[in-house]
């Protein structure tokens, strides 16, 4: 009996990091003083990481897949979802955005003003025929059953109206506003 429990006490110990995920939680006030819930899951041997914001109607999940270079983010509230190819001068690498989380964790006032604008055209960049293949599986899994568009990168003018643009991404560290074309 002993054995067994020194055997499954050691392979709780080693099986979790043997698996490479580490999670990061962190629950932020927001401007009204409700709390968001910011959970990000990263896994090194897919070299992915995956955030999910808990925020009510506003609640998303994006997964950052750096093996085959696309973000993808679900926006609940509007039963979409919206890919990026992953520009690498403007997204962190995944060590950084582990860094910055811990960061965020360790220090709890860490705040980057590193912002991402995407923006899709709802008539015209709705993808029909998708390569799963080409965007991985947790990028299918994320979005497999509902509408998939495509997005890309766009620079925010100063007389943009966000008000409705879905926010996703990690507020404060590495936020990612997707927008109607018309609305940048």
């Amino acid at each position: 009996m002993k054995i067994l429990v020194v055997f499954l006490v050691a392979q709780a110990i080693f099986g979790t990091q043997s698996h490479g995920y580490e999670v990061y939680n962190i629950i932020s006030p927001t401007d009204n003083g409700d709390p968001i819930q910011e959970t990000m899951t990263i896994d090194n041997e897919k070299n992915t990481a995956v955030i999910n914001i808990h925020e009510g109607s506003c609640s998303s999940t994006t997964v950052f897949d750096y093996k085959h270079g696309y973000i993808a983010s679900r926006v609940f509230s509007r039963r979409a979802c919206y890919i990026l190819k992953m520009n690498h001068k403007a997204i962190p690498a995944l060590d950084q955005l582990k860094r910055y989380i811990f960061e965020r964790q360790a220090l709890n006032n860490m705040f980057s003003d590193k912002y991402i604008w995407v923006k899709y055209n709802p008539l015209q960049s709705l993808i029909t025929h998708v390569d799963w293949f080409l965007f991985g599986s947790p990028i299918r899994q994320l979005c497999e059953h509902i509408p998939l568009y495509n997005g890309e990168l766009a620079e925010k003018t100063h007389d943009t109206d966000a008000g409705d643009c879905a926010k996703t991404g990690l507020p404060g560290i590495l936020g990612i506003s997707i927008c109607a074309d018309h609305h940048i």
